[in-house]
C-alpha cells in the first residue's frame, strides 16, 4: 500500500497562473524519487501539498485529493501530519524559530511529544549526521546560510519520519556535508521525495524519477529510463558540466589586504584574508560552511567593516545576496529591477528579458517561485552594471538550464571589462579562479579561516 498517494490535484494561488494541473502520483514506503523540472514547474507546491500546507497556509483555489500516511490532507492540518512527514524547505531562514541550534534541533521531538530520555540522543545523532555537532550551542543568527540548512536537516533526520519531504536540500552546503546529509537519507530508511536541482546528486541516491513541468508531471519513471529520456527530452539536466577557463591579468578592481573580521572577540571569522580581483575575470570563493565566504562577500561589497586590513575598490560594486527574497520591496517584478536605475522602465525590462523573466514584469515578487525570485534579484543587481559584480550562492532554486544560461550571461559581462566574484558550492559555473577558504586547523571550527588562491 502507498504511504502517500495524491489523485487529480490541482491548485491555482490566488491571481496567478495554475501551479499544477491534474497531478497525481504515489509514493511506495522506503523508496527515493527525485523531483526534477524548471523553476516554476510546480515541485515546491506539490512538496508543499504533501506536507499539508497546501491547502492550509497558502491559500488558494485546490482541487484533487492527497492523503500521508491515511491521512487526508484536506481534513488533517499540518501540524497533524508532521509526525509522519517532515519537510526542508528552500529557505531555512523562513524554517528556524529557536535562538540555539539544539534547541532547535529538539524543538520538532518535543512538539511531537517525544520521551524526554529519547530527545537529546536524537539531536546528537542528527546534528552528527550533517556533520554538525560543533554548532551545538550556538546562536542560529550567528550562523551562515549552509550552517544553517545543516541545522534544518538535522531537525528534519531527528524526527525519524516515514516521509521526508526536502526542497533544495543541498543548495548551500559544500561537498562533503552534501555527501554526509545524502548518507544519513539513505540511512534512515523513509520514503523520500527529493527536489533538487543539482541533478547529479539527486540522482544519484534516487530509484525513480519525476520531472514536472508547466504544472504537470510529464515523466515520472525508473532511474534508468529516465536518464534515458532526460539525454533526449532534457539534455541540459543530463549534460551539466563545469567550465573552468584561463586565468587573466587585467586592471586590478578589488583588492583586500590583512583582512580580518569577528562577529564575537573569541570567534574571529577571517585573518589575515589577501584577496584580489581583477577586470575581465570570475573568481569563485569556494569552501566548506562556515569558512567565511559570506562575510568575505561582504566586506568586499561595503557592507561589513573589517576589523583590520584594508580595501581598495576601483568603481562602483553590486552585492546578491544568498537569500534575495528578504529585500524585494516593490509592487511589481518591473518595478523591482528599475529602482536601481531611476526607474527607467527600459533598462528594467531588457534585464527582465535577459535572465529569462519578461513574461513577470506585472507579476508581484512574492508570487514567484524561489529560483524565479533569485533570478529577479539578480537582474535588480545587474542592471545597473556595477564594476565589480557580487554574488553569494546565485544557482539557489535555479534549474540546469537557466544556470548555463547564467553561466554564459556571467562570462560575457566579464568579457566587457567588468569584474565577478562569486561565493558558491557550484562547480558547474564558470570560473577563470577558484580561491579556496578552509577553516582553520589549530582552532575550533569557525575560529579563523586561511585563502589559497
Amino acid at each position: 500500500m502507498a504511504l502517500a498517494s495524491v489523485v487529480d490535484l490541482s491548485f491555482d494561488y490566488p491571481a496567478a497562473p495554475p501551479a499544477l494541473r491534474g497531478v497525481s502520483l504515489e509514493l511506495e514506503p522506503g523508496e527515493v524519487v527525485a523531483l526534477l523540472g524548471p523553476s516554476g514547474s510546480g515541485k515546491s507546491t506539490l512538496l508543499r501539498a504533501l506536507a499539508g500546507l497546501v491547502p492550509h497556509f497558502h491559500g488558494g483555489r485546490f482541487t484533487g485529493r492527497v492523503v500521508v500516511a491515511g491521512l487526508d490532507t484536506r481534513t488533517s492540518r499540518p501540524a497533524e501530519l508532521a509526525g509522519p512527514a517532515a519537510t526542508v524547505f528552500q529557505d531555512p531562514e523562513d524554517q528556524v524559530v529557536m535562538t540555539i541550534v539544539a534547541n532547535e534541533v529538539a524543538f520538532g521531538l518535543e512538539n511531537l511529544g517525544t520521551p524526554p530520555a529519547e530527545i537529546w540522543p536524537r539531536v546528537e545523532r542528527a546534528l552528527a549526521d550533517v556533520d554538525a555537532l560543533h554548532l551545538w550551542g550556538r546562536k542560529t543568527i550567528e550562523l551562515s546560510g549552509g550552517e544553517l540548512q545543516r541545522v534544518c536537516l538535522a531537525s528534519a533526520l531527528a524526527l525519524e519520519p516515514q516521509l521526508l519531504l526536502l526542497d533544495e536540500p543541498t543548495s548551500q552546503l559544500d561537498p562533503h556535508a552534501a555527501a554526509l546529509f545524502l548518507d544519513a537519507v539513505e540511512r534512515l530508511g523513509a520514503t523520500v521525495f527529493l527536489s533538487e536541482h543539482r541533478v547529479a546528486r539527486a540522482l544519484a541516491l534516487a530509484t525513480r524519477v519525476v520531472f514536472m513541468d508547466g504544472g504537470r508531471i510529464v515523466l515520472d519513471a525508473p532511474r534508468a529510463e529516465a536518464l534515458g529520456w532526460l539525454k533526449t527530452e532534457r539534455p541540459g539536466w543530463a549534460n551539466a558540466c563545469v567550465s573552468e577557463t584561463q586565468a587573466l591579468s587585467g586592471e586590478l578592481a578589488l583588492s583586500l589586504r590583512g583582512i580580518s573580521f569577528a562577529f564575537r572577540e573569541a570567534m574571529p571569522v577571517l585573518e589575515g584574508v589577501d584577496f584580489d580581483l581583477r577586470r575581465g575575470e570570475i573568481v569563485a570563493l569556494d569552501g566548506p560552511n562556515g569558512s567565511g565566504k559570506t562575510t568575505l562577500a561582504r566586506i568586499a561589497a561595503g557592507l561589513l567593516e573589517p576589523q583590520a586590513g584594508t580595501i581598495e575598490v576601483r568603481g562602483r560594486t553590486g552585492y546578491l545576496a544568498q537569500d534575495p527574497g528578504r529585500y524585494l520591496v516593490r509592487e511589481t517584478a518591473l518595478e523591482e529591477v528599475a529602482l536601481a536605475v531611476n526607474r527607467d522602465e527600459q533598462r528594467a525590462r531588457a534585464a527582465l528579458d535577459r535572465v529569462g523573466l519578461g513574461w513577470a514584469a506585472d507579476r508581484h515578487p512574492r508570487d514567484l517561485s524561489s529560483g524565479e525570485r533569485e533570478r529577479l534579484a539578480l537582474a535588480a543587481v545587474a542592471v545597473a552594471e556595477p564594476d565589480v559584480l557580487i554574488l553569494d550562492e546565485p544557482t539557489r532554486g535555479v534549474d540546469p538550464e537557466r544556470k548555463a544560461a547564467l553561466g554564459a550571461w556571467l562570462e560575457e559581462y566579464a568579457a566587457s571589462g567588468k569584474a565577478v566574484v562569486v561565493a558558491t558550492h557550484d562547480r558547474e559555473l564558470p570560473a577563470h579562479r577558484r580561491v579556496g577558504l578552509c577553516v582553520s586547523e589549530t582552532q575550533a571550527a569557525l575560529r579563523g579561516v586561511r585563502v589559497a588562491v
